[in-house]
């Protein structure tokens, strides 16, 4: 089995572009409707989906693509887009390189409740004033890009901002109100990137708790508040995704992987992946593996 297929670079054939944007029927007739296999960037992506048949697989978990939805994939996400028929959007990518240069501050992509590095990362599915904004803000985009515009990326830079701040006011939680809340966006911050480092031995809320120097209650509180579900489950979540990912993009056995994500016995491993999918290791790369 080969290691999963890893996009570096936002355009393949410009290196220097940090930034880009296409039409979702371009992208489809290109590849002669050819589904790509799964795959990850090292960029953010957003598809703005006029209108679609088919799935889009985000870490395993399955949406069915439609009319007027808005996907947002995080760097480091497995995705596969699958159509049936020829779709209607754009497909927009840009790296924290673009959102540097152009004064987009990453604090400020890092406190959307927009894109969910892991677990669920359902479409966004704005009513009809709502997407006709969205889809505004992306053709002003579009027409900056394909254009010689003085500074275009820096207008580009505001316009997706601005779309960005509309899609996040669209999402019940944590709607986007102002840089007030410092507090809460530096403790996300902060306690997802204990995670990243530390989550493949360290599995409780209490250590992250201790290290950021504060009570496992009021960590679940504001992590909470900000992303809808507690420490616990945004840690536990985590681990499920990287096992899901090892299970399908490696030959590791079911042992080495309990070992490599900090579980001492193969027992617990085996146990924690069917408490929280349902299905055993072996069973889900069996089933993911012959789809």
């Amino acid at each position: 089995m080969n290691e999963v297929k890893t996009y570096q670079k936002v355009n393949s054939k410009k290196e220097s572009l940090s930034f880009g944007i296409s039409k979702m029927e371009d992208i489809y007739a290109k590849r002669h409707g050819k589904v790509d296999e799964p795959h990850r960037h090292n960029y953010y992506t957003v598809l703005i989906i006029n209108k679609a048949k088919g799935q889009h697989k985000i870490d395993f978990n399955t949406y069915a693509l439609a009319d007027k939805q808005i996907f947002f994939v995080a760097p480091g996400q497995v995705h596969q887009v699958i159509e049936e028929e020829t779709s209607y959007g754009f497909a927009m990518t840009f790296s924290n390189q673009f959102l540097i240069e152009n004064d987009v501050r990453l604090s400020f992509i890092e406190s959307l409740n927009l894109f969910q590095n892991y677990g669920q990362s359902p479409p966004l599915t704005p009513n009809k004033m709502q997407f006709d904004t969205i889809v505004n803000y992306t053709n002003q985009i579009f027409n900056l890009f394909s254009s010689e515009t003085n500074m275009k990326f820096l207008s580009i830079g505001a316009f997706l901002k601005l779309l960005l701040i509309e899609c996040n006011n669209i999402c019940t939680i944590n709607p986007l109100e102002s840089d007030a809340d410092n507090s809460g966006d530096n403790l996300l911050r902060t306690f997802k990137k204990a995670v990243e480092a530390d989550y493949k031995k360290e599995h409780s809320t209490s250590y992250y708790a201790d290290k950021l120097y504060i009570t496992p209650d009021h960590l679940n509180r504001v992590i909470k508040s900000k992303i809808g579900k507690t420490a616990k489950d945004y840690i536990q979540a985590r681990i499920i995704t990287e096992a899901k990912r090892l299970l399908y993009f490696t030959e590791l056995t079911n042992k080495e992987i309990g070992y490599e994500l900090g579980f001492n016995e193969p027992a617990n491993f085996s146990a924690f992946f069917k408490k929280h999918t349902q299905v055993s290791p072996t069973s889900f790369k069996k089933n993911e593996i012959t789809v």
